[in-house]
């Protein structure tokens, strides 16, 4: 799919002609999640600022047999590449591999966005990793988990340029690589306009909650929780490999009857769902950056997250949200207890983190991109 320009559109002195970026993401909508919202964004965002674009999803091939795709989707991408300037590609591994290859072969420039570790999760689902993504950072395991991880060191490295959603990441990611003077952090926007302003009107006693439904999110905790309050209701809207375990705990606990898993839902309906709550609460024990967090800070609903990771970098704890370490049960029930007593706290909470999601518009994000893409540099 391609996008055209405007009048002013910076070129490509080089070659003397407009610049095109071609981005490839392992999912795009109608698919949902970050590496989805973010490419849409670029796609969308982009050509009003002077790039001709076009996106390259791995969801073309994967209903393809495991090795077929891959080589399909390198094909698709030598293809596609031919007259671009940049391959942009959204993560490390899936497509990022990949991207690295089609660079090289092309002699075209390369920029990686690095949304995560992809070998810390997939070896916390699938090889039984229990350590913190800090400490993995420094832990030796067995080869498959090498192999991922040596996999991702390769893509970083042979980038031009790597992008970090986060400040926290940034200096994670720079772990990785031979020069760390080339990973820049540029946190992930969202389209402001597209939130409505909230009306001021929800369902009392109610909990949200968003995110993939696996081991680090902590959705667990938050069903226990819900024992404790049982004048609550607790919404989850995601998915993800443990949601029949996350169910099946519901109904163990016996809170089922107050507990709805929303599953994937569109971006309105998302916005929808969180304005008609009272509160948000993310009990995650990593993120690199959260889109949940800086969209019900912008819908006009009280966040309560954890400090860990990126999120002490959005959040000013106690003043535009609240800050609890992850799986306190404790910490999260008496917040929002506090939260759900004390209109003035609650108000003052919503004002200033309304304020604070301005920082994390997509304007932002697209102005510094564009900085790293014509000079080099943010």
């Amino acid at each position: 799919m391609d996008a055209y320009l405007g009048p002013d559109r910076p070129r490509n002195s080089r070659i003397g002609r407009f610049m095109k970026i071609l981005i490839a993401t392992g999912i795009y909508p109608p698919d949902i999640g970050g590496p989805a919202t973010y490419s849409k964004l670029l796609f969308d965002e982009l050509p009003k600022r002077g790039l001709e674009v076009s996106v390259l999803s791995f969801g073309e091939v994967r209903h393809l047999p495991k090795l077929v795709r891959h080589a399909s989707y390198l094909f698709k991408l030598l293809k596609s590449a031919r007259t671009a300037d940049i391959i942009f590609a959204q993560d490390t591994v899936s497509v990022g591999l990949l991207s690295l290859i089609a660079s090289k072969i092309l002699k075209k420039r390369f920029f990686v966005r690095v949304p995560g570790d992809y070998a810390w999760e997939q070896s916390v689902q699938r090889f039984g990793v229990q350590e913190s993504i800090d400490d993995f950072q420094h832990n030796k395991y067995g080869w498959k988990v090498e192999l991922l991880r040596k996999f991702q060191k390769i893509t970083v490295n042979g980038a031009h340029s790597v992008i970090t959603p986060s400040r926290y990441f940034k200096n994670l990611v720079s772990g990785w690589v031979k020069n760390p003077g080339k990973v820049f952090c540029i946190y992930n926007g969202i389209d402001l306009s597209s939130i409505p302003p909230h009306s001021g009107k929800y369902e009392p006693r109610t909990i949200i909650s968003a995110g993939r439904l696996v081991e680090w999110k902590g959705f667990d905790t938050l069903i226990r929780l819900m024992k404790k309050m049982p004048d609550w209701k607790l919404s989850i809207a995601g998915d993800g490999p443990l949601r029949k375990e996350l169910e099946s705990l519901a109904l163990t606990e016996g809170v089922n009857d107050r507990i709805s898993f929303l599953g994937q839902i569109p971006k309105k309906e998302m916005i929808d769902a969180l304005q008609k709550s009272e509160i948000f609460v993310l009990n995650t024990f990593f993120e690199s950056f959260s889109f949940q967090v800086v969209e019900a800070m912008a819908s006009g609903v009280p966040v309560i997250t954890t400090n860990i990771g990126n999120l002490a970098e959005i959040i000013d704890d106690g003043k535009n949200g609240i800050l609890v370490s992850p799986n306190d049960e404790k910490a999260i029930f008496d917040t929002i207890a506090r939260l759900s007593s004390d209109s003035g706290f609650r108000t003052s909470i919503i004002e200033a983190a309304y304020a604070k999601a301005k920082d994390f518009s997509i304007e932002n994000t697209i102005e510094n991109l564009l900085n790293l893409i014509n000079h080099g540099k943010l």
